[in-house]
């Protein structure tokens, strides 16, 4: 087993009192958590090969964190416990009716050696948002970063150490929440299941950061009103696979929807937000509508364009207006966002239409991107209070 690095109880103004570390003004508790470690600890060796060269979603740490909920008890049963297969009957109601959630964090190992997570409070907020439209229970602040940092606590030797600015690794987290009754009916789960499993990446995309390829779908829709498009479900991705496909046949690497009424308002991309540069500054994006997930990611980059000189700006876009904007000169980049791939510049839109090639540069993207991760990273000052310490 890889030796766990030393970590110091304390930073700053920060204080232990009982089982909750006070970091600044925001305490994460681990209480209440059990653990059972591991009989199998990953070999150091193993480990050390696995963060040389993670990929993205390949490999998972050796514990996962789990809460139970029942109608009867609420929530129950907080445990870090081995990494493994799940039992479930096979009358399970997520089986049969796709009552689940999940979220997506990363943590960060910083130069000095200690680890931290970005705006968990964000993604708890739009976990119980998910939760109310799936009929699932809500949880709670303190249960859900208390089972992200016991789970980075015990299992913090695989969060990544970037070995320049260049290598975005880090540890990538997934809470999720599944309806775990046994029963053939169509009706808000009595049991649940929360856990939190963690995954070492590199870069989402291989090659670095480039440009990618968007085909825009006009025979499938990722949401519609008063779906379930502003929920984190499984369901929103499963809709999008056929697109993708059908986008990967045609080249691109991502897919893009129109909205369902109209087929003429730009939403989102299969797991990213869109933004829009124009040559007078602005920062244009989508307005939430109840059809499109509201990024973490996306909400950052609203408070830093401020920061940056530019004009955030949400509102309806249509596809004539991307198309003749790239065209005009008054769209200057085009670029996806989202905790996975971070920022990503936008090449070409890909249409049964025709193809928008777009300028070169984007400037705007790449100065927002490492403005973004040098935050994450520590490598500049967290003038907003969005980093949550976790080892």
């Amino acid at each position: 087993m890889v030796s766990p690095a030393f970590f110091p109880e304390t930073i700053g103004t920060g204080h232990r009192h009982g089982e909750t570390r006070f970091f600044g003004e925001r305490p994460v508790s681990t209480q209440g958590f059990s653990l059972e470690p591991s009989a199998k600890p990953t070999a150091e060796s193993v480990l050390a090969s696995i963060l040389e060269n993670p990929g993205f979603g390949r490999y998972f740490t050796d514990h996962m964190a789990h809460i139970r909920w029942t109608e009867a008890d609420g929530w129950h049963g907080h445990q870090v416990r081995p990494y493994g297969p799940l039992t479930l009957d096979p009358a399970a109601s997520v089986l049969h009716y796709a009552q689940e959630i999940f979220e997506g964090i990363k943590a960060y190992r910083h130069a000095d050696g200690s680890v931290w997570t970005f705006r968990p409070e964000k993604n708890a907020a739009r976990f119980r948002t998910s939760a109310r439209r799936l009929a699932l229970p809500e949880l709670s602040d303190e249960d859900f970063l208390g089972a992200i940092k016991a789970l980075v606590t015990q299992d913090r030797t695989w969060v990544p150490t970037p070995a320049s600015e260049a290598e975005e690794s880090s540890l990538y987290l997934r809470p999720f929440m599944i309806a775990s009754e046994a029963f053939l009916g169509v009706r808000p789960s009595k049991e649940v299941d929360f856990y939190v499993i963690a995954s070492p990446v590199a870069a989402y995309f291989k090659g670095g950061v480039k440009p990618v390829s968007i085909w825009l779908s006009s025979n499938y829709k990722r949401a519609s009103p008063g779906g379930t498009g502003a929920a984190k479900c499984g369901g929103n991705y499963a809709a999008s696979l056929l697109a993708q496909k059908e986008a990967a046949e045609h080249g691109c690497d991502q897919v893009a929807f129109l909205d369902a009424v109209e087929n003429t308002w730009i939403e989102e991309l299969g797991g990213m937000n869109l933004f829009f540069v124009t040559k007078d500054g602005r920062l244009v994006t989508p307005r939430l509508t109840g059809t499109i997930l509201e990024g973490v990611t996306r909400d950052s980059l609203l408070t830093l364009a401020k920061e940056e000189g530019l004009t955030p700006e949400e509102r309806p876009i249509s596809i004539d207006e991307w198309r003749d904007g790239v065209a005009s000169g008054e769209i200057t980049e085009v670029f996806a966002c989202g905790t996975a791939a971070v920022i990503t510049p936008i090449g070409k839109l890909v249409s049964e239409n025709g193809t928008i090639e777009h300028p070169e540069g984007n400037q705007v993207a790449a100065r927002l991107r490492k403005r973004l991760l040098d935050i994450q990273y520590g490598r500049a000052e967290d003038t907003h209070g969005w980093l949550t310490r976790l080892a």
